[in-house]
């Protein structure tokens, strides 16, 4: 670990190449605040780098060879791609070029009491609630969240304290550069098996995930997976959560006032400690809202301060995210693109007060819609109609001979179209006044939405 730390040991100017990023804006807010001098560089005008610019951090549009000049520590996102003219000039400058989340780990070292939040699912909402949960405490924590937390209309922050929140990818073993105090493991679901191949290789990297804690581990006592992993670890402090009252943690009395409002009582191993109210549907949100006070619990957050959090949470950006309605059809979007989100999403859906449900997918890489086609194609039945785009491919080639008529041709009823302008047309066309349309998926498939919304996406 020390090896990391002394990257930024004696920098004075680090450039971001692709400063635009979700996940690059909280580190620059992190280090701007700490006084390095900044830059960085993007290739498309968004409202991020609105707020980055806001900072007075100097962006150059478009990608160029000149832009890292004076860095003496340089940093790029994993979707810029090998051959783009500034990650090749700074890599043949001899300045340390680093990758994103190799910074997130550097910087997850300098707090007391960071708490990483992993599992295949989950991740931004709890991280989100877990956040707004210390921000309403007065705890005044850094955060760095995969999603826009709406009270801060931001994807973080840069707090006061020695307390961190952070949101722990396990793609590509990403999570492994953190060093997180408190790890938070909400579940293991088979995904990224292009990078994994197993199952039990997955589970060993959580494993090492966990290992990294210095303090606590909690984790979800109802997934099979993730009990498993947590047996394995030894000499530390381990703390279950979930729905059933075996768990530490665990929600009594659950009532759903409506479909966007639940409340219902924790509890501490048989103890009552507080009434709580939230306001995301499902009852996989009850079990993120139970991992997060336990979190925020294990950080030193006072018992009372947690309801005030949770009443104020929103949601987070692109986690059944309410834009608007057009025609009486209310259009939600979501990011689920794995098979349990996208099921748990839809039995959410399926709760409300709604006359129809449409499903509008984007299946994300090809790797994962082959190996879980059948899976997607159950999930998605849960809807009353599915609508597909094709494949987004993302990192990948087509080597898997996969393409969207393949799932479509599993789901009754189900269509597809090549584009997002097609999609968003048989959508308005076919929905009706109180009907639910929700756009899933991890790429652009939000495009659609807006169209649906706007006539345009931009």
């Amino acid at each position: 670990m020390a090896e990391k730390s002394n990257l930024l040991q004696g920098k004075k100017h680090i450039h971001f190449i692709g400063i635009g990023g979700s996940g690059m804006f909280p580190l620059a807010q992190i280090l701007h605040k700490e006084g390095y001098y900044l830059t960085g560089s993007d290739n498309n005008e968004s409202d991020i780098l609105k707020m980055v610019r806001a900072l007075g951090i100097p962006v150059t549009m478009g990608q160029k060879a000149e832009n890292i000049e004076g860095a003496d520590l340089i940093v790029h996102t994993a979707a810029i791609m090998e051959d783009n003219p500034e990650l090749i000039a700074a890599k043949a400058s001899g300045v340390p070029t680093i990758e994103r989340s190799v910074l997130l780990g550097i910087i997850t070292e300098r707090y007391s009491d960071c708490i990483c939040v992993s599992g295949t699912h989950g991740k931004t909402t709890t991280t989100a609630m877990l956040t707004q949960i210390l921000l309403d405490a007065d705890m005044d924590p850094s955060a760095v969240i995969g999603g826009k937390l709406k009270s801060i209309n931001s994807y973080g922050r840069s707090g006061d304290s020695e307390i961190m929140t952070c949101e722990a990818c396990e793609f590509v073993d990403t999570f492994l550069h953190l060093s997180p105090d408190i790890a938070v493991v909400l579940n293991i679901d088979c995904d990224h098996m292009d990078y994994f191949k197993t199952m039990d290789n997955l589970k060993l990297s959580f494993e090492k995930f966990c290992n990294k804690a210095s303090k606590a581990i909690i984790y979800n006592g109802d997934n099979e997976n993730t009990v498993e992993v947590a047996n394995r670890i030894q000499g530390k402090k381990k703390i279950s959560y979930g729905i059933m009252d075996t768990n530490e943690y665990y929600p009594k009395n659950i009532t759903h006032i409506d479909g966007l409002h639940t409340r219902y009582d924790l509890y501490h191993q048989g103890e009552f400690l507080t009434t709580l109210d939230i306001h995301v549907p499902g009852d996989h949100n009850i079990g993120n809202s139970v991992a997060a006070c336990a979190a925020a619990l294990e950080a030193g957050t006072p018992v009372e301060k947690l309801a005030k959090g949770l009443d104020a949470f929103k949601g987070a950006g692109r986690r059944f995210e309410l834009l608007g309605k057009v025609n009486g059809v209310t259009i939600v979007d979501d990011y689920a693109h794995h098979p349990a989100e996208i099921a748990a999403t839809l039995k959410a859906a399926k709760s409300l007060k709604f006359n129809q449900v449409w499903a509008v997918h984007q299946p994300f890489t090809y790797s994962r819609t082959k190996m879980l086609l059948d899976d997607f194609a159950e999930a998605l039945s849960i809807a009353d109609h599915t609508v597909l785009t094709e494949i987004m491919g993302s990192r990948e080639k087509n080597t898997y001979h996969i393409y969207a008529k393949d799932l479509a041709d599993k789901i009754d009823g189900c269509v597809w179209f090549p584009t997002q302008q097609e999609v968003a047309d048989y959508v308005l066309q076919h929905a009706k006044a109180g009907d639910l349309v929700i756009t899933l998926g991890c790429g652009d498939i939000y495009k659609a939405a807006k169209i649906m919304l706007n006539g345009h996406y931009e």
